[in-house]
């Protein structure tokens, strides 16, 4: 005789875009009240130019092919890679 288990189960359910609301909050509010994303922003653009700036010859090509080639961004594409 073949039972059915399912009739045994509780049903379970959570809400996951209430989960994300609540992380996000709790996100922003750990950045307190004095976080800029505007100046955090201009800081990231700065390191990133700080970053690969000063290269000799030999590097200035490297970069240059990888911006090329999709591994690392170019100055107008933003910081995420195209590939």
């Amino acid at each position: 005789m073949h039972q059915d288990r399912t009739a045994d189960l509780i049903p379970f359910t959570i809400d996951l875009t209430f989960e994300e609301a609540r992380r996000r909050a709790a996100v922003v509010t750990a950045l307190g009240p004095d976080w800029d994303p505007m100046a955090a922003l201009r800081g990231e653009d700065e390191a990133y130019a700080l970053l690969y700036s000063g290269l000799d010859a030999e590097q200035q090509r490297t970069y240059d092919r990888l911006v090329a080639a999709g591994v690392l961004p170019g100055e107008d594409q933003g910081r995420a890679a195209a590939h």
